[in-house]
């Protein structure tokens, strides 16, 4: 009786371990993996366009994006000094090479996720005649721009002035912000008439959101290549891995275009 029973226990047993293993692969179908949070560092530009892909992120996967919002340079000097950020999204492509190479960065993780258009702005409308003769005519007291030391935005303004040749005579017109997002608070607030600012600041649906502007040609600049990267400290969350996927995927790149960005170069 034992020696028949033996075969009938094993088989049950197995089933038994089969049926617990086509549990576990259903709950983890219907129930995905414990929701976690990612610590993003983005570059002011992009804080708009982030935000919306933040809430899609989340409700297709459940993870939580949390943002830290500064220019590039600033961003990088907080990775440089300790702070906790897993993923950065910079306004360039060199910043996120340089933080690989000095071991913060996760080698063969770093892509373009998007490539930034400049544009030269007024909250006014009809004060920028969409070419850049209000530049040349001089009517205005403040020129507004990102600091080109800190943010990929300012350099590509001071690159524009100088293809223009007009960065001598302008350049004591300067209001520097630490940010293209300062730059774009300083004209927003009227104080500066005209800056440079990233296009997706302004832009929505086609058109200008308010007031006039200049989409400068990308000729007169540096590519804005934005990368993103993998930052060691986000090695090992899931949710910073599925963020970088995510921002790959056809439905997000055409939500990127929607925010003024090309998503090729």
């Amino acid at each position: 009786m034992t020696h028949h029973c033996a075969p009938v226990l094993q088989r049950l047993f197995q089933m038994r371990v089969l049926m617990g293993a086509l549990m576990a692969v259903l709950l983890l179908t219907v129930f995905p993996l414990r929701a976690a949070e990612v610590q993003v560092a983005v570059a002011a530009n992009f804080a708009a366009p982030l935000n919306a892909i933040a809430q899609r992120f989340a409700q297709q996967t459940g993870h939580r994006v949390n943002a830290s919002v500064g220019s590039t340079g600033q961003l990088a000097a907080h990775i440089r000094n300790g702070a906790p950020y897993e993923v950065l999204m910079a306004a360039d492509a060199q910043t996120p090479q340089q933080l690989v190479q000095a071991g913060l960065g996760v080698a063969n993780t770093t892509f373009p996720y998007a490539y930034g258009q400049l544009v030269l702005w007024s909250r006014l409308p009809g004060q920028v005649d969409g070419t850049d003769q209000v530049l040349r005519r001089g009517s205005f007291r403040k020129l507004a721009l990102a600091n080109p030391k800190l943010a990929p935005y300012g350099a590509a303004a001071q690159q524009t002035l100088n293809a223009l040749g007009l960065l001598d005579a302008l350049r004591p017109r300067w209001v520097l912000g630490t940010s293209v997002g300062q730059a774009h608070q300083f004209v927003a607030s009227g104080n500066a008439e005209l800056g440079f600012v990233a296009l997706s600041q302004v832009w929505a649906k086609g058109q200008f959101t308010a007031g006039s502007g200049w989409i400068v040609p990308a000729a007169l600049h540096d590519p804005i290549e934005q990368q993103a990267v993998l930052l060691h400290k986000g090695a090992n969350n899931p949710a910073a891995m599925a963020l970088l996927q995510f921002l790959k995927q056809p439905d997000t790149q055409a939500l990127i275009r929607s925010f003024g960005y090309n998503t090729q170069p």
